[in-house]
């Protein structure tokens, strides 16, 4: 911890810093201050900050909430890439049913604590997304 504080790392935790930052691409701010980051890139920065601890599964809870659709789509995009080609088990909270479409390869949905809804992302039709999120919600699209 103390050698953290001083900015004291081992050559290989440099180089594993690094690995995951190009990962999710943005290696060239890496010696940029987080809060001088834009949002999309500080939600890569905590991927890549997560990663280096190798974990067999990440949680994402709402890793898209404030960001614009663009910025949005390329953290998911992110996402996905460390599911594919890492192996690593994402399990991403998201309330924007269109980006469940087309990320997702399961999806759980709960209501007032319990599971209304589990299976094929691209089954959740008008009925049940009604069913989720109550009677007369409007879905929100983020192209």
């Amino acid at each position: 911890t103390l050698k953290s504080l001083l900015g004291l790392f081992s050559q290989d935790d440099k180089e594993q810093a690094m690995k995951y930052l190009k990962l999710v691409g943005i290696q060239d701010k890496a010696h940029i201050r987080a809060d001088q980051l834009s949002g999309g890139q500080q939600q890569r920065v905590a991927i890549a900050r997560a990663l280096a601890q190798n974990p067999q599964i990440l949680l994402a809870d709402e890793p898209v909430a404030s960001l614009d659709p663009a910025t949005c789509h390329i953290v998911m995009d992110y996402l996905k890439k460390v599911n594919e080609e890492l192996g690593i088990t994402i399990i991403c909270n998201l309330h924007f049913l269109s980006l469940v479409r087309q990320y997702a390869t399961r999806v759980i949905a709960m209501k007032n604590g319990e599971v209304v809804y589990e299976g094929d992302p691209q089954s959740i039709n008008d009925a049940w997304f009604e069913k989720i999120y109550g009677e007369g919600a409007k879905e929100v699209h983020i192209n």
